[in-house]
């Protein structure tokens, strides 16, 4: 696998420099600045491709080209986004960056209650509760039919929760899961998020999931006839929140994309913690399923409680078997090597670390410190540099 690191541009605190000296060798970034669906300039896309060479990387993968709101609705200018969507693939593909990750959830992206939730070895990690969540979701927001959603019990929980909270605490727990995500292009406050669920209150799963099919059918093949590779990112988490529907959280949703419209170029992002969160996901299994539609990997762990809450683990610790996973992707590219393909290699990106060491207090991206994610990388390494050298036993 080829390893990569997330980079969120010249502001990110965590520099070029320092991906040197974690060893990796590719960078996953985007323009952030240009991510509210206009069509990327090509002049932009150099000037970040040659910043990154200057320091002896490469741009590996686009993560990631927004899909606008009015894409995943099917409304206002989605006719206008898609033709931008489709213009930005070309201009990446003729700047060499050939994987683009995506997703398609609906308004929120990734979620958590706590972007610092304390860890026994001292360092902090994400954290998603759900009784948290509910406390927001039913009581403070007041969602219509959020009650539905929750079982009695949780709400029960729920309210004693909120009640001991200060108003420094709920205003926290309101920014983490409104009102900041990096490297999204627009911010919440209460009403406007109350009004961007209302786009979505008659849109049912078969109806989100008919129009990503949609945007597929207008996207793929434009991506195919440049050697794109398209990797859609599951839902994070793996599960619906906010009464918003799902479709890219288990296996069934990522079989119905990949055969809704059959593609080299339509494929998907195995990223192991999202899909890890949903109790039913056998992410082993799904790595050895769904191998061949697999353009990137993101390596992450997570631990799930008994309640449905879950944190982010050590990369090596938490719910999902990592050495299988691993050693499905080294014999994925061993058998695309045997084919004799040239893009056999599958770019990979330790994600969401735990902030230790040097990082505690540090302003940085939540889950993105840099001592975290290297001391992944360096697990995740030596768990393939293992498995070549040894070969991958039929056990895994």
């Amino acid at each position: 696998m080829k390893e990569t690191w997330r980079w969120f541009g010249p502001d990110d605190t965590v520099q070029l420099s320092h991906v040197r000296q974690a060893g990796a060798s590719g960078i996953v970034t985007a323009l952030h600045h240009l991510n509210d669906g206009r069509a990327w300039p090509t002049d932009e896309i150099a000037r970040r491709k040659s910043e990154i060479e200057a320091a002896g990387l490469t741009w590996d993968v686009v993560e990631s080209i927004v899909v606008h709101e009015d894409v995943k609705t099917r409304t206002g200018r989605h006719a206008e986004l898609i033709g931008n969507y489709k213009q930005s693939i070309r201009a990446v593909s003729a700047a060499g960056v050939k994987t683009v990750c995506y997703n398609f959830m609906a308004i929120t992206d990734w979620t958590r209650t706590d972007l610092d939730a304390p860890m026994p070895h001292g360092g902090t990690a994400l954290r998603f509760d759900v009784v948290d969540f509910c406390a927001y979701d039913v009581l403070v927001l007041k969602r219509k039919d959020a009650e539905r959603d929750h079982p009695a019990e949780r709400i029960e929980a729920a309210r004693k929760r909120l009640a001991a909270m200060s108003e420094s605490d709920l205003s926290k727990l309101e920014q983490n899961l409104i009102g900041w995500v990096p490297a999204r292009e627009f911010i919440f406050d209460r009403d406007s998020f109350r009004r961007a669920l209302d786009r979505y209150h008659d849109l049912s799963p078969q109806g989100l999931r008919e129009n990503l099919l949609s945007f597929l059918r207008e996207i793929v093949p434009v991506a195919e006839e440049h050697g794109v590779r398209m990797a859609i990112h599951p839902d994070d988490p793996a599960f619906p929140i906010f009464g918003l529907p799902r479709v890219v959280s288990c296996a069934d949703d990522a079989r119905a994309i990949i055969d809704g419209v059959p593609s080299p170029s339509n494929g998907i992002t195995l990223c192991t913690g999202s899909y890890g969160s949903r109790a039913s996901n056998d992410l082993p299994r799904m790595a050895r399923e769904f191998g061949p539609h697999i353009h990137f990997a993101h390596l992450r762990n997570v631990a799930k409680e008994t309640d449905g809450s879950f944190y982010e683990a050590e990369h090596l610790g938490g719910d999902t078997d990592m050495v299988r996973v691993v050693a499905a992707l080294l014999a994925e590219e061993n058998r695309r090597r045997g084919e004799g393909r040239a893009d056999w290699e599958i770019p990979m990106r330790p994600d969401h670390g735990h902030a230790i060491v040097d990082d505690i207090g540090k302003k940085v991206n939540p889950g993105y410190s840099c001592i975290g994610r290297l001391k992944g990388l360096a697990e995740l390494r030596g768990i393939a540099t293992t498995l070549k050298a040894t070969g991958i036993p039929d056990w895994l």
